[in-house]
């Protein structure tokens, strides 16, 4: 009886997301898995806008910080004991990762 497993990985960091998906491909590849993926979701872009002087003296020069946050969705397809190797693959700590049977 086949199952799926849909992992999305979020993170700041765009190499540390390709990484483990080559990851899971290469598992996949291993174990005989269909993957789907990886889709690409919406990249969210957060936008802090600062006032350089906190004093109100000088002229009014503000500083914008940024931070982009990559999103990846796959799904793994295969039996149960498979899809157990899916989930021992070690994800490094800047990724948040949500896992649905």
């Amino acid at each position: 009886m086949k199952k799926e497993i849909k992992i999305k990985l979020q993170s700041d960091n765009l190499q540390s997301i390709t990484e483990v998906i080559n990851q899971l491909s290469q598992v996949s590849q291993m174990y005989n898995l269909e993957l789907v993926g990886p889709i690409p979701l919406p990249t969210k872009e957060l936008k802090v806008t600062v006032r350089r002087t906190p004093c109100g003296d000088g002229s009014d020069t503000y500083e914008t910080w940024r931070r982009r946050i990559h999103k990846r969705y796959i799904i793994v397809r295969g039996n149960e004991k498979e899809l157990r190797n899916i989930l021992k693959i070690k994800i490094p700590t800047d990724i948040q990762i949500q896992v649905k049977l």
